[in-house]
This record gives structure tokens, C-alpha cells and sequence, in this order.
């Protein structure tokens, strides 16, 4: 055999078992019920969920559905980078009106002498990156009353842990908001309710494996691990009507939101 002969059934043999381990690797992902995704094409994904109000209000940093009736959003969306993740001091801003909400969101005076802070739900320091998204996270949309020791405890826990995940898995899209509901206790002139629950859903929607984490917390102190409060996703869509992500293949939609597995989270 000439030597160009054996080069070219060399170079076959290596095309046939590079074709063969790009089947199985594919076929692995596929029996995991993941896709292949690249951060680049995980951009693209529509990850907002849907809205119970019609009032979808879009900031750079930061997507929300408007609840005039409760006078906060039922959701705040976006997305959080390990890039996001910085630790540059900024000035705290006053707390002011949504100047793209029409029928204007609740006046920070509603909180004053009302026993709640002022909770992000969008946190401040999940936007850190520049002044400008820092400060757009202290319109009055994007906050809801919350005890002192809620907010300052179990939930600031859970956003540190939720800064942690993005860093470890480089990419996350972030849901959270209040269980709005109706007979709930309200605050000030402008009546804000208060919500008896408080939510956070996460979803990891690059390769190697894409999964997802809900929480679901009673709006009191608590000293129990966050692993505690995992729920299913379906569970969340139940009580609130909302679907968290619509746009998501079904096969995989249904299994990551039928799931309460954590072991997939670092909870270290």
C-alpha cells in the first residue's frame, strides 16, 4: 500500500471515531434530558415569564410585572453574570417612583413608621457592575415589605447564595417576588401589600447541565437551612399563576419544573 493510501485510511478511521464519539456524547446529553447550549445561544432564550397583569415594565437591568392592586411587582426578571458579581461601593440612592409605571408605583413614604424595610427584589448587589443599574434597582417597583429580620436574614442569605451560584456556573437567569394574594395585610395610604410568602426561582440554561432551584419562603425569621425551602417550580406556578418559563422546550420545561432535587446545587 503507498504510503498517500495509508495516510488517507488513517485519516478515515480517525473521522469515523471522532463522527462516533460526537453520537455518544450526544446521545448522553439526550437520555439527561439536557441540550446542548452555549452562553451565546442561552443569550438568545426568552426567559421571562408570563404576566397575570398585562403591566410589563422593561429596565436595562431588569425586566418586572406591575401589580397596581398590590402596588409592587408580582415578578422581577434577569439575568446574572459572574461578571455581575463585584464588589464596588455606591452611594445609596433615595428610593423613587417607576417613571415607566403609568399608573405610578407606591411612594417610599407608604414604608415609613410601617415596621418593614424596604426589600429589594432585584438586588442592589446583583448590580454592582455599573452606577447607573446599581441605582436603578431602588425604584419603588422593585421593592416589597419586608420584617427586618426576613430581610436582613434568611432572604439576604439566600441572595448571597444565589451570588455564589452565579459565579460557580458563570450564568444564571434569576425570578423572585411576593406571593400576591388576596386578603393580605397592606401598608400606607396607597395600602402595599404584604406578603405572607417570598420566592426565588434560578435557572442554569448552559452546557454541561441545565437545571433549575425554586424557593419558597415564609416571610418570618429563620435560622433552617435554605435546602429547606426548595420547592418545584409547578408548585410556585400553582400558587401564582404564573408561567416561569414558557419559552423553554416542553420536554425539558416539565422535567426541570416537576423537580425538587437540589443535590445539583452547591450548597456548601
Amino acid at each position: 500500500m503507498s504510503t498517500s493510501r495509508k495516510i488517507k485510511v488513517v485519516i478515515t478511521i480517525v473521522a469515523l471515531l471522532v463522527g462516533y464519539w460526537l453520537q455518544q456524547k450526544d446521545t448522553n446529553i439526550s437520555s439527561l434530558g439536557l441540550t446542548q447550549t452555549t452562553n451565546n445561544s442561552s443569550d438568545n432564550f426568552n426567559y421571562f415569564p408570563t404576566s397575570t397583569t398585562g403591566v410589563i415594565i422593561k429596565h436595562n437591568g431588569y425586566q418586572l410585572s406591575y401589580s397596581e392592586q398590590h402596588e409592587q411587582a408580582e415578578w422581577v426578571a434577569y439575568t446574572l453574570d459572574k461578571s455581575d458579581i463585584v464588589y464596588t461601593n455606591y452611594k445609596r440612592p433615595f428610593f423613587i417612583e417607576d417613571p415607566k409605571v403609568k399608573t405610578k408605583s407606591a411612594d417610599w413614604r407608604n414604608y415609613k413608621r410601617s415596621g418593614y424595610d424596604k426589600g429589594h427584589l432585584c438586588p442592589a448587589g446583583d448590580r454592582r457592575a455599573s452606577k447607573s443599574a446599581h441605582d436603578e434597582t431602588f425604584y419603588t417597583s422593585n421593592i416589597s415589605p419586608q420584617n427586618h429580620e426576613f430581610n436582613a436574614g434568611i432572604w439576604n442569605k439566600l441572595e448571597q447564595k444565589t451570588r455564589y451560584w452565579a459565579k460557580k456556573y458563570n450564568h444564571l437567569y434569576v425570578v423572585t417576588g411576593g406571593i400576591l394574594e388576596p386578603n393580605l395585610k397592606t401598608i400606607g395610604k396607597e395600602k402595599v401589600s404584604v406578603p405572607n410568602y417570598f420566592y426565588k426561582v434560578l435557572l442554569d440554561y448552559t452546557q454541561p447541565e441545565i437545571k433549575a432551584i425554586a424557593f419558597l419562603l415564609p416571610h418570618k425569621e429563620s435560622n433552617k437551612p435554605l435546602s429547606d425551602f426548595v420547592v418545584s417550580i409547578d408548585e410556585l406556578e400553582q400558587k401564582t399563576g404564573i408561567d416561569f418559563f414558557p419559552e423553554l422546550p416542553d420536554d425539558i420545561e416539565n422535567k426541570l419544573e416537576a423537580s425538587t432535587n437540589y443535590k445539583n446545587w452547591s450548597f456548601r
